[in-house]
């Protein structure tokens, strides 16, 4: 009996010690996963561009704009006690698949939007996102109707003050006497800009020669506007457009031998790389509005500029992607301000308390010193720019 009872014994310290080893092993484990439950929550941005097509160059730019912001914000310790995570979605500057990336984003798990890139498809997101009451931030969509909801800001200068501030300055540094204009009549941006420039000419006694419209199906032959114009006798041409269709023009109007100054806004960033090495002397001396110039010599500029040339290959900003980047320190200043802490907090109560927040901050940004009011339009300085040697200078 002694031995058996001997042999039980040994048999239940055995299993005890097993047991425990056992338990001692499964504590590592609930270790780890408690230490990953304690990490620092993410916040989703979602943001929305063309990052093929046509407008591509803006919707990349704004994507690595912001993504080096968000990276910066990350490696400093993240938005009180939070990581941001940007999940940007290609649009290819058309409003249908832009609606489709903003649903794509909703079930992800967004919680504001920085988008969209270009003002027709971000017209239509707009709407989208008023009515699920989910906070907009648009980098560089300027027509008025992106923001026309309370829900919705923007960073860059809508469409009437783009117009105007380019008629204002053209008369007061006494730019020009006898302007033409080429707009795109089928585009809110371009239209937007034409119509505002057309009434502030007026107003600053700007003569206007002529006015020569086009549409996105004839957007490829300029010869007959270009014709008119150069018959008008105008020593400057405004062209409140795209890149794409300008370097078209700058193009043709060098070959029928058209010698006048050019003048644009925003939208002309990029009309350097469009036109390729072999053709970039064609844009010496464009002027155009935009609040941002990689070459200036302002310490902030220059922060940006080393930042984005070391993250991507030695590319140069252009003012979309300050816009991305200024998107991205605007939203962390209006949650700070909101002191929202909690990551899983709704959409909805988060565009809330970031849309109280906004009316109130100061961001001092690489596009200017920025404030807002409950219209969502930036307070800010504009800035003209000439093309030298290939770069853009300040004016």
């Amino acid at each position: 009996m002694k031995k058996v009872l001997s042999m039980v014994l040994a048999v239940l310290f055995v299993l005890t010690a097993f047991v425990s080893c056992g338990k001692g092993n499964e504590t590592p484990a609930v270790s780890g996963e408690g230490n990953n439950a304690a990490t620092e929550a993410t916040l989703l941005l979602g943001g929305i561009g063309p990052l093929t097509g046509p407008a591509a160059s803006y919707g990349q730019a704004v994507k690595d704009g912001a993504q080096l912001a968000v990276d910066e914000i990350n490696a400093a310790g993240g938005v009180n006690g939070m990581k941001l995570e940007l999940n940007f979605q290609d649009d290819e500057h058309d409003a249908e698949k832009s609606v489709n990336a903003y649903n794509a984003l909703m079930d992800a798990g967004m919680k504001l939007l920085i988008g969209t890139v270009t003002s027709n498809p971000c017209v239509a997101v707009a709407a989208e996102a008023a009515e699920d009451n989910v906070f907009l931030l648009t980098p560089s969509g300027s027509a008025v109707e992106c923001i026309k909801n309370d829900n919705a800001f923007r960073i860059c200068f809508s469409d009437p003050n783009q117009g105007i501030g380019a008629a204002d300055y053209i008369a007061e540094n006494a730019v020009a006497e006898k302007i033409a204009v080429i707009y795109n009549s089928s585009d809110v941006y371009s239209q937007g800009i034409y119509e505002k420039f057309n009434a502030e000419a007026a107003e600053k006694n700007l003569t206007i020669v002529a006015a020569e419209a086009f549409t996105k199906d004839s957007a490829t032959d300029f010869s007959v506007q270009l014709q008119k114009i150069k018959d008008s006798g105008a020593d400057l041409l405004f062209l409140p457009i795209y890149y794409q269709e300008a370097a078209l023009i700058l193009e043709q109007a060098s070959k029928l031998g058209l010698d006048v100054k050019y003048f644009g806004c925003d939208g002309l960033d990029g009309i350097i790389d469009q036109l390729g090495a072999d053709k970039a002397a064609l844009a010496e001396g464009v002027m155009l509005l935009t609040p941002f110039a990689a070459d200036a010599d302002d310490e902030k500029t220059q922060k940006f500029t080393a930042a984005y040339k070391a993250a991507y290959n030695d590319a140069i900003p252009t003012q979309f992607a300050a816009d991305g980047y200024d998107a991205i320190y605007t939203v962390k200043a209006a949650i700070e301000k909101a002191g929202i802490t909690d990551a899983n907090i709704s959409a909805s109560d988060l565009c809330d308390a970031l849309v109280k927040a906004m009316v109130e901050i100061t961001v001092d940004g690489v596009t200017g010193e920025m404030t807002w009011d409950a219209s969502g339009e930036p307070e800010k300085t504009p800035k003209a720019m000439v093309i030298k040697d290939g770069s853009y200078s300040a004016m």
